[in-house]
C-alpha cells in the first residue's frame, strides 16, 4: 500500500513538474490529466517561460525530476532522428552535477560492499569527493601499495529511485504509444533503450569490462590510453581505477602552459574516435570534455565508460563505405551505405527514400571539404529516414551524438582540422583490408559451414516434405495481398449485379404486364384495374432499384 501511495505521488509529481514547465496543453492531449483524475488547475501555474524555447523549458524540467530523468534527456540527446536541432542542443548541454551526499554514507556502503571496515580497504581515503554526479561520486584513495586510485561510490538508494520512475516512464511510455503521437515517436522503445543504459550504469562491474576492451583495443594504437581497473577493490556499487590528474581537453590555456600541441591532439583524438568506430567496432558514446584528459606527455586519457556503443562488421562496412563515399564525392555510394543500414521496414519505397538521400548528399557535396559538418550530415539523413517511418538502430543514434561531440572538440582544439581528412585513410585502409586474402578467407569459411549445415539438413527436410505431401490432409495455402480490401470490391461488384438482374426481372415482368393489357383492352373493368395496379407497383419497385444503384455508385466515386 505505501509503495503504492508513494508511486502516486512521484506521478502526480512528474507531470507537476512539467505542466509548470508549460507542457501542460501537451499533457492534456495525451490524456495524461485524465487518466491520473487530475484537472488542469492540480497541476499548478506555469512558470514564467516568456521567450524560453521547448529545448531550455525540457531540460529544466528533466534537471529538476533528478538522476532518472537526466540520464532520460541523455538518450534523447541522441535521437536527432526525432527530435529538432534545438531541442538536441539543449539536451546535449544536461551535466549529472548535483549536490554531492555525506561522507558517512559513502563509507556505510564502502563497508557494506567489501564487508570490513574503510581502514582495512583503502590505506587513505580523503572525505571531500573530486566530482560529484547523480548516480555516484568519485574520491582519492590510495591502496595498502601506496598506490593512488579514484573511488567512484554509487549514491545510496539511487537503484530505488530509479526502478520507481522507470515505472512510471514504462506506463506513460504505454499511454502514449496509444495515441496519434505513439504513431510518430517510438516511445516504448525509448523507454526501453533508456531502462538499459541506466541499468548498465549502475552496475560498476560492466564499465570496469568496458574499460579493460577499450585498453586492449588501444594497445594497437600510440598515445592513448585507459585507466587502469583494481578489481579486486571492485563490486557492483564501487569502482576502484588508477588515478589520473591529466588536463580537460578542452582547457586551452592549460593545454598552452603545457607545451601540449593542440593540433597533434585533434588528430589523435579524431584518430581514435574513428579507430573506435570502423576498426574495432566497440565506441566511447559519451566523450565529452569532462571524459577525456590529456596527459603531459600528449597522451589522451578516456574517463567514465558507462555508455558505449558497439557495431556488427556488416555495421561496420556500411559506415566506412557512408564515410569513403561522402570523401570522395560518390553520392550513390554514400546513399547505397545508409540504404543497407537494416532499418528500413519492407513497406518503405526504396527508390524515394534513395532519391531523399542522394539529394542531401549532393548538397554537401557541393561544399568545401572543410566545411562539412558530419555531424549536421546524418542529422538530416535521420530526419529524412524519419518522415519514411524507417526506425534508425540505436548503435548508429549513439554515432551520431559520439560524432556531434566529437566535431565540436575538435574545432575547440583547432579549427581547421578536418575531421573528415582523418577519417578518409582510415575508413579506406579498412575497406582494403576487407578485400585482403585473410578476410575473404574468413568469410569462405564461414559461408561454407553455413552451406554444410544446409547440405546436412537437407535430406531430412526433403523427406519430411515428400511425407506430408503422401497424407490426405496435406494442403497449400496462399495469401493474397491486400485480401480484405479486394473482397471488399467484389462484395459490392456482386450487390450491383444483383441488383441489375432484379431490375431485369422486374423490367420483364413489367413488359408483361403491359401487353397483358393491351390484349384485355376489352375485358372486364377489374382486370383492367389489376393490370394497372401491377404496372404501377412494378414502376415503384423499378424506380427504388435504380435510386439504389444510383446512391451506391456515387458513394464509391465509380
Amino acid at each position: 500500500m505505501a509503495d503504492r501511495f508513494v508511486r502516486a505521488r512521484r506521478y502526480r509529481e512528474i507531470v507537476t513538474v512539467f505542466a509548470r514547465h508549460g507542457f501542460g496543453l501537451l499533457l492534456e492531449r495525451l490524456g495524461i490529466y485524465r487518466y491520473l483524475k487530475m484537472k488542469s488547475s492540480d497541476a499548478g501555474a506555469a512558470m514564467n517561460n516568456a521567450g524560453a524555447s521547448a529545448g531550455k523549458r525540457l531540460k529544466a524540467a528533466l534537471e529538476e525530476l533528478g538522476p532518472a530523468f537526466v540520464k532520460l534527456g541523455q538518450i534523447l540527446s541522441t535521437r536527432s532522428d526525432i527530435l529538432p536541432a534545438d531541442v538536441i542542443a539543449e539536451l546535449q548541454k544536461l551535466q549529472d552535477s548535483v549536490k554531492p551526499f555525506p561522507f558517512s554514507e559513502a563509507r556505510r556502503l564502502i563497508e557494506a560492499e567489501f564487508e570490513d571496515r574503510l581502514e582495512n580497504v583503502y590505506l587513505e581515503f580523503e572525505e571531500e569527493p573530486v566530482a560529484a554526479a547523480s548516480i555516484s561520486q568519485v574520491y582519492r584513495a590510495k591502496l595498502t601499495s601506496g598506490k593512488p586510485v579514484a573511488v567512484k561510490v554509487q549514491r545510496p538508494g539511487i537503484g530505488k529511485t530509479i526502478d520507481l520512475d522507470l515505472d512510471i516512464l514504462k506506463d506513460l511510455a504505454r499511454l502514449i504509444d496509444h495515441t496519434s503521437y505513439g504513431e510518430l515517436y517510438d516511445c516504448g522503445g525509448v523507454v526501453a533503450e533508456f531502462e538499459n543504459t541506466i541499468k548498465n550504469e549502475l552496475d560498476f562491474t560492466k564499465e570496469g569490462k568496458n574499460a579493460d576492451i577499450f585498453r586492449k583495443n588501444f594497445t594497437r594504437d600510440q598515445g592513448v590510453a585507459v585507466p587502469e581497473v583494481r578489481w579486486i577493490y571492485t563490486t557492483e556499487r564501487v569502482l576502484t581505477m588508477e588515478y589520473v590528474e591529466g588536463i580537460r581537453i578542452d582547457d586551452l590555456e592549460a593545454l598552452d602552459l603545457a607545451g601540449i600541441d593542440r593540433r597533434k591532439l585533434a588528430e589523435k583524438l579524431a584518430a581514435s574516435v574513428c579507430n573506435q568506430i570502423l576498426r574495432d567496432g566497440f565506441f566511447h558514446a559519451d566523450p565529452h570534455p569532462g571524459n577525456i584528459r590529456a596527459m603531459p606527455d600528449g597522451t589522451i586519457m578516456f574517463l567514465d565508460f558507462g555508455m558505449v556503443g558497439s557495431l556488427s562488421e556488416p555495421q561496420r562496412k556500411t559506415i566506412s563505405d557512408f564515410f569513403v563515399g561522402v570523401t570522395t564525392r560518390d553520392s550513390g555510394m554514400a546513399a547505397r551505405a545508409i540504404i543497407e543500414m537494416e532499418a528500413a521496414p519492407s513497406r518503405v519505397n526504396r527508390k524515394s527514400f534513395e532519391k531523399d538521400i542522394d539529394q542531401i548528399i549532393e548538397k554537401y557535396l557541393s561544399m568545401p571539404m572543410s566545411e562539412i559538418r558530419i555531424d549536421q550530415l546524418i542529422r538530416e539523413i535521420f530526419q529524412i529516414a524519419f518522415a519514411n517511418h524507417i526506425k534508425i538502430p540505436r548503435e548508429f543514434a549513439l554515432l551520431s551524438k559520439t560524432l556531434g561531440t566529437l566535431q565540436g572538440l575538435l574545432e575547440k582544439l583547432d579549427p581547421q582540422l578536418d575531421s573528415l581528412a582523418v577519417a578518409k585513410p582510415i575508413a579506406k585502409k579498412l575497406i582494403i583490408q576487407s578485400l585482403s586474402p585473410e578476410k575473404i578467407g574468413g568469410r569462405a569459411k564461414k559461408d561454407l559451414w553455413k552451406y554444410g549445415e544446409l547440405l546436412h539438413m537437407l535430406p531430412s527436410a526433403m523427406l519430411n516434405f515428400l511425407t506430408k505431401m503422401e497424407e490426405e490432409d496435406f494442403t497449400v495455402s496462399f495469401e493474397m495481398k491486400e485480401e480484405d480490401r479486394i473482397r471488399k470490391q467484389m462484395e459490392k461488384v456482386s450487390n450491383r449485379i444483383t441488383f441489375s438482374v432484379m431490375l431485369l426481372a422486374v423490367s420483364i415482368i413489367l413488359a408483361g404486364v403491359l401487353v397483358a393489357s393491351a390484349l384485355s383492352a376489352g375485358a372486364s373493368g377489374e382486370m383492367y384495374r389489376l393490370n394497372l395496379l401491377v404496372l404501377k407497383s412494378g414502376f415503384a419497385v423499378e424506380s427504388v432499384i435504380v435510386l439504389g444503384l444510383i446512391v451506391s455508385m456515387f458513394r464509391s466515386r465509380k
